[in-house]
């Protein structure tokens, strides 16, 4: 064995593990998810789990660790911002892996702190930047949230409960119902 090829193996195996991780997370959720089925789905002794990620929090970080890479609204058409948020939300939903790690968060943060901390993380550090591109800083927090509620609100219906009339919807026509709403929400001021 080379020393060139130990890296290529050790990627491999790292990105088996996440694979296999996202997968078990995402059926069992964190909860339910052992070291055990993950090594057994990625086809390796849980040892190597252990070794690359040393605990299961360690290797639940890593697997829902996400780049949600919100579109820069500050360049966008002022009159399409819903439509670029939705759009975004809606790739990331449905292509791996963000898929598999959206819906292992939604399953987990209902029944886990930790999950529960993670989402805001991920509101605070790339939902919030992004809506504070646009309109009134200072109520960017409250837009941000309510953008958080619809964009969850379909992932939900959409993705875990799959309620029939929203899996039905096409991304287009998800992106024309949802769209002006996420829009009112980005360029609103709040009510007096």
């Amino acid at each position: 064995m080379t020393a060139e090829s130990t890296p290529r193996r050790s990627d491999a195996t790292r990105a088996a593990i996440l694979e296999a991780a996202r997968r078990r997370f995402a059926e069992d959720g964190f909860r339910k998810a052992t070291i055990r089925a993950i090594a057994a789905d990625a086809g390796i002794d849980p040892s190597m789990v252990m070794r690359y990620y040393g605990n299961k929090d360690g290797l639940f970080a890593a697997a829902v660790d996400i780049r949600l890479d919100l579109p820069d609204l500050s360049v966008a058409q002022p009159d399409s911002l819903g439509e670029v948020m939705v759009r975004r939300f809606l790739a990331l939903w449905e292509e791996a892996p963000g898929n598999d790690i959206i819906l292992t968060l939604m399953r987990s943060a209902v029944t886990d702190d930790t999950v529960t901390d993670r989402v805001r993380q991920i509101f605070a550090e790339q939902v919030m930047p992004s809506v504070l591109t646009v309109g009134d800083p200072a109520d960017a927090p409250r837009r941000a949230a309510l953008i958080v509620t619809q964009m969850l609100g379909i992932a939900l219906c959409r993705y875990v409960l799959r309620i029939p009339p929203v899996v039905a919807l096409t991304p287009d026509q998800l992106i024309a119902d949802i769209g002006p709403t996420i829009q009112r929400y980005l360029i609103s001021s709040p009510t007096a």
